[in-house]
């Protein structure tokens, strides 16, 4: 188990996270794509943003949560981290709107079904969000 590109940017940047993956797809997911794609969002943050998704993997893979309570706990977490990043997008004149919210809630859920919890409520993933 090696390092993985989990959370590579899809402007093909291969920056590498030190993590150990046994899910192949998950290991070449490139989060939040949609964010980097618009200029709106600023590309630093977006980062930081995805390295709570890969973080979000790794608390998974090491805790193996056993059932969805267990796994909502986790991305309650991650939420969280969400939502003390929002201050830094207003900072920079963005904000967590629509489309980051759908890239966020959408990459959370893909999160979700890669490590076998597919029937994750997809609003309860992230019911701590304030963005």
């Amino acid at each position: 188990m090696g390092q993985c590109r989990i959370g590579r940017r899809p402007d093909g940047e291969n920056r590498r996270t030190a993590m150990s993956s046994t899910h192949e797809h998950v290991a070449d997911h490139a989060f939040l794509s949609d964010m980097y794609e618009d200029g709106y969002f600023p590309d630093h943050l977006v980062d930081k943003g995805r390295a709570i998704l890969v973080r979000l993997c790794e608390r998974i893979e090491a805790g193996q949560p056993s059932d969805l309570a267990a796994l909502y706990q986790l991305t309650e977490a991650a939420t969280e981290e969400f939502n003390a990043l929002g201050a830094e997008f207003e900072a920079a004149g963005s904000e967590i709107e629509t489309v980051a919210r759908e890239a966020i809630a959408e990459d959370f859920w893909f999160v979700a079904s890669a490590y076998g919890f597919a029937e994750a409520d997809r609003e309860e993933l992230i019911a701590a969000r304030d963005w």
